[in-house]
């Protein structure tokens, strides 16, 4: 009942913050406007003043009283029209003060009331208090992903020098998509528990996140350290390629795909990538051999056992399986295009087309993944 009584007032606070200017702002246009009066007034005895004088001509003077005149008739019509003024017409007067009162009155008793209402209709009143800290306190399978951030940050709020809570954090908030607070996260785990290629990496990808897609001098900083802690890490490097190319290096940037794309196997989801933004600087690659994920011996075992149709019905629970725990948990982009790859195997291009989607909406923040998944998605006829 007590959150009910705080809501009228603060309704009916609202509503006497506009009504009471305006229920003064007629006496307050007249006292303006009889002020203006007195000051030019004034204002024409200092020109009589000053021809007296000789400070002036008497050309001056005439043009600085017809200026004076027109400000001062302009000033005496305000205070003739001003509301409630001794000189308004007797019968308006009322009905002036009437109808002011009556718009009061209501939005007094309109607003608090109407809103009230409204919320009662689509807000939920009887929904129980769900304090944070209750929520916090539940156990850790219950609790979703932004509760548990909480949590970390309640913790590091009491203990900030907790290097630890900063590395579980900051992927956390990627996923969040709160990219800058990652980035700062990554920071203060790097200066607190020191520099690693993955941490580095990451804060650079965070940044280049943060900044649309734009390797800037920060984020190229902590990928060159990155490279530099190992220099065989695939990450740093296709960032730093992306940075070159971005910079319409065109020259440094092929070289820094080209010894990408050199290094792959056949089959790795960031070479298909490099194919592409090579591809954008004109330079035609060969096609990936890639093999295509297929059971392991104990599902090729069972499955010899089987009649066709049982061995679709496994391949198809083995794709749900895999699709289910992506939907619910997430996963990397190799999964995602082993998804991909396994439902254009099942020939349903509905399903196949609705996987590209949802794979292009888990791994939007990581732009190279994107490209991966586009490519395979136009690879597999269902992409534009």
């Amino acid at each position: 009942m007590m959150i009910w009584i705080v809501f009228s007032v603060l309704a009916v606070a609202a509503a006497l913050s506009v009504l009471v200017p305006l229920s003064r702002s007629g006496r307050e246009q007249r006292e303006t406007a009889a002020y203006d009066v007195e000051v030019y007034k004034a204002q024409l005895g200092e020109v009589d003043r000053d021809l007296d004088r000789g400070l002036i001509s008497e050309e001056a003077a005439e043009a600085a009283r017809t200026e004076i005149a027109r400000r001062l008739i302009a000033a005496g019509g305000a205070e003739e029209e001003a509301p409630d003024t001794p000189t308004a017409d007797a019968a308006s007067r009322p009905r002036a003060r009437i109808g002011l009162r009556v718009a009061q009155a209501l939005a007094l008793v309109a607003v608090p009331l109407g809103t009230i209402g409204l919320y009662s209709v689509i807000g939920s009143p009887d929904v129980p208090d769900q304090p944070l800290q209750a929520r916090l306190q539940e156990p850790v399978q219950n609790r979703s992903l932004p509760d548990l951030v909480a949590r970390v940050e309640q913790r590091l709020a009491e203990e900030p020098s907790d290097g630890r809570g900063w590395d579980v954090i900051a992927p956390a908030y990627m996923r969040l998509g709160r990219a800058e607070d990652a980035a700062a996260a990554y920071a203060a785990a790097i200066r607190i528990l020191g520099s690693t290629e993955r941490r580095e990496t990451d804060r650079g990808e965070a940044l280049v996140i943060a900044n649309n897609g734009i390797v800037g001098a920060e984020a190229r900083a902590a990928f060159e350290r990155a490279v530099a802690l190992d220099p065989s890490a695939i990450k740093p490097r296709f960032f730093l390629a992306l940075a070159l190319t971005q910079e319409n290096r065109k020259e440094e940037a092929i070289a820094a795909w080209q010894a990408l794309l050199d290094e792959a196997e056949g089959g790795e989801a960031w070479a298909e990538a490099v194919r592409v933004e090579l591809a954008k600087l004109g330079v035609e690659t060969a096609p990936a051999v890639a093999a295509a994920p297929g059971p392991n011996q104990d599902d090729i075992a069972a499955a010899a056992e089987m009649n066709a149709e049982d061995r679709s019905a496994m391949i198809r629970s083995m794709v749900d399986r895999l699709d289910t725990r992506l939907s619910e948990e997430g996963g990397s982009t190799d999964e995602w295009l082993r998804l991909m790859r396994a439902v254009a195997v099942l020939g349903d291009a509905d399903r196949l087309r609705d996987t590209a989607t949802r794979a292009e909406e888990a791994l939007k923040g990581d732009p190279a993944a994107v490209a991966q998944v586009k490519s395979l998605a136009r690879e597999l006829g269902v992409g534009s």
